[in-house]
């Protein structure tokens, strides 16, 4: 495990310390989250991908804080939002642990309470879901109610009320227009091909396509940032930009491996945060919406498992503060309705500086879904349709494509732990390796804490049958228009 010393200068080496007084500002900050739908780190220029382009990214970043190690609750859509909007860890939200799921009302949301303080709320696209109103007590999208855009939001906010916007674009979800990002004019031999997939024409070409749609997030992006500009707002504006899951490709989205959970993340707070730092400490997106009630002068919900951000970036040296960022935790329940009966693949994971360690409870299951279809998306249903999946489920009996197929679709052992030193796409398990058994012993004593601490549901994981997350209701497309239809 890295060392206090080390942990504090890394906090210590990130940021110039204000040595001004962090009193509230006259007038509360209004709030703008831009979240992506399936991007993954470390895609932006500011993390120094020179094949996508990423200006508004960057220019939040280079005028706020960028962080290099923020995760999401869950690699899947709804609980991923569910978990950022509530503060609190992904198997707390009982049905919100789920895709296609219902967020009880009794979880209460960040835009609610900030709505209750005062504050004007807009969502414009995805908010949180996919999912259901329905069965939730809930009125209204728990980000907020729908909005046409950020201009037509801005000019009904009544001069002098604090605002909180949520932009939820649908990019870079698929699907995608075949090629799109060759004919943008991006270079296939620009692609830096993860390990975990073959080197192949289809798949540079797969890649450029989701590189296409995170350039066209990043233009949305700007937009909302011209507008700040322009309505003389940006300075007590916080504006957060970030990514909900991993992005959609096999043993990326819906997986607890990097690929599926570690998020491009920069916030920028003119008034408030010192310009061009670089946060190397674990946060977690369960860690805004306590922050961002923190910013307002709200106590944050004692049911919040987030810690809020803001004495760090208001420059505390308390080391305690940073000796709880060592690590962060991850989870995963039901994705999609593709496994027999409808079962989840509950997973939970710790991940460290330098390793990743992660507890699949039923190992039994496919983690990518069935092989053949059962309900949704088709077979390994978990896993997108894409040219790079087809690719590697037509060519897996071919000796040179069987390891990447398996990567990606196999069955998994009960623990997985990487060497994140040497191996930082995870790619060989060393949870048998002799070598390791002390670490991986911390980390899964580690793990079981949190998940005690936190109630989780499978934390006394005795039987190996049925558990809560697979009789939660799948509200799905068949399944919402099977409803319709019987009205």
């Amino acid at each position: 495990m890295i060392s206090l010393r080390m942990i504090v200068t890394l906090a210590v080496l990130s940021f110039s310390f204000p040595r001004t007084s962090i009193a509230q500002p006259a007038a509360k900050p209004n709030i703008v989250v831009a979240i992506a739908d399936d991007w993954s780190w470390p895609h932006a220029g500011a993390y120094g991908d020179t094949q996508v382009k990423t200006p508004a990214f960057d220019r939040v970043a280079r005028e706020g804080v960028l962080f290099t190690n923020a995760f999401c609750g869950s690699p899947s859509c709804t609980p991923s939002r569910g978990a950022f909007l509530t503060g609190q860890a992904v198997h707390r939200l009982e049905n919100g642990g789920n895709l296609w799921s219902l967020l009880p009302k009794k979880f209460a949301c960040y835009p609610d309470l900030l709505e209750a303080d005062g504050y004007a709320i807009g969502l414009m696209g995805k908010g949180w879901g996919p999912g259901t109103l329905e069965g939730s007590g809930r009125k209204r999208n728990p980000a907020g109610p729908v909005v046409k855009d950020f201009d037509t939001f801005l000019k009904a906010v009544p001069k002098g009320k604090p605002f909180a916007y949520w932009f939820g674009s649908q990019d870079p979800h698929r699907p995608y227009e075949a090629g799109s990002g060759i004919k943008s004019g991006m270079k296939p031999g620009g692609v830096v091909v993860p390990p975990f997939f073959p080197d192949s024409p289809i798949i540079r070409s797969d890649i450029l396509d989701y590189y296409y749609e995170v350039e066209r997030f990043d233009r949305a992006v700007d937009n909302i940032l011209k507008a700040l500009d322009a309505a003389g707002l940006a300075e007590n504006t916080i504006v957060v930009v970030t990514s909900d899951n991993g992005m959609p490709f096999p043993r990326c989205k819906a997986n607890l491996y990097d690929s599926g959970t570690h998020m491009p993340l920069a916030i920028r707070w003119p008034a408030k945060l010192t310009k061009s730092l670089t946060f190397n400490a674990f946060v977690s997106h369960t860690d805004l919406a306590p922050t961002f009630l923190d910013a307002v002068g709200l106590k944050p919900v004692a049911a919040m498992t987030g810690k809020s951000l803001l004495p760090l970036l208001a420059g505390s040296l308390d080391p305690s503060l940073i000796v709880d960022r060592d690590a962060v935790f991850l989870e995963r329940e039901r994705h999609a309705n593709v496994r027999t009966e409808n079962m989840s693949y509950p997973s939970r994971a710790v991940r460290t500086y330098k390793h990743l360690y992660i507890r699949n409870l039923r190992p039994d299951r496919w983690p990518a879904g069935d092989p053949v279809l059962v309900h949704s998306v088709g077979p390994f249903g978990d896993v997108d349709g894409s040219p790079t999946k087809d690719f590697l489920l037509s060519r897996r009996d071919e000796p040179a494509i069987a390891p990447f197929f398996h990567k990606a679709f196999a069955k998994r052992a009960a623990e997985e732990l990487y060497d994140l030193v040497v191996d930082p796409h995870q790619m060989k398990n060393v949870a048998d390796d002799p070598g390791f058994a002390k670490i991986k012993a911390e980390l899964r004593g580690r793990l079981d804490r949190w998940q005690s601490e936190t109630n989780d549901p499978l934390v006394n994981d005795a039987e190996k049958g049925r558990e809560p997350f697979d009789d939660y209701p799948y509200v799905g497309p068949a399944e919402k228009a099977a409803r319709e239809s019987s009205r």
